[in-house]
């Protein structure tokens, strides 16, 4: 049976990075769950003190740069030695092995091209900020000079309000 019990988000909003990396570590430690952080810039140390786990863009960054890798052996073959051999600076058009050497800037381009491009496209899916993306912030003061901390309620609302106000937050609403 499905539960549809309705999850209440409260929400902080602070106006210092380090008051709400402090707050993010007090609230966890009393036992509620940090449902999100809003913030201007990147805060470091975020990440840990929230408990979410590392990011795999590296990992993805090194397949993307293998696909660049193949992509560039596959297409330098293809037009130095099937499609339309040459012979340039004495150079056996045979066999793509004894030019590789030449071919290795095209292959270095081509690797860090896709990389970048590609973990820059998988950044904008995962983070939602394609264009026609919903917003994920209503409040404009977020982009200015303010930090939101979403809290998920569970139990009593004016202890985890009293415990917010403690923590240094200038005001406290219910999403």
């Amino acid at each position: 049976m499905a539960s549809t019990e309705k999850h209440i988000i409260v929400r902080a909003l602070y106006d210092d990075d380090d008051v709400v990396l402090d707050a993010v570590k007090t609230v966890r430690d009393k036992g509620y769950h940090v449902h999100e952080v809003f913030s201007p810039f990147p805060i470091h140390g975020l990440d840990k003190a929230m408990g979410l786990a590392p990011t795999r863009l590296s990992v993805a960054g090194f397949l993307y740069g293998l696909a660049g890798l193949a992509t560039s052996i596959v297409m330098t073959y293809y037009m130095m030695i099937t499609d339309w051999p040459q012979n340039i600076g004495g150079k056996p058009s045979m066999s793509w092995g004894l030019n590789m050497p030449a071919f290795v800037p095209i292959m270095f381009e081509l690797t860090v091209f896709f990389a970048a491009h590609l973990m820059v496209w998988t950044f904008w899916m995962k983070n939602k900020l394609y264009p026609g993306a919903e917003a994920q912030n209503d409040d404009p003061r977020l982009t200015d000079d303010k930090f939101l901390m979403e809290v998920e309620l569970k139990g009593d609302k004016e202890a985890l309000t009293a415990l917010l106000k403690e923590s240094g937050a200038i005001e406290i609403s219910e999403a």
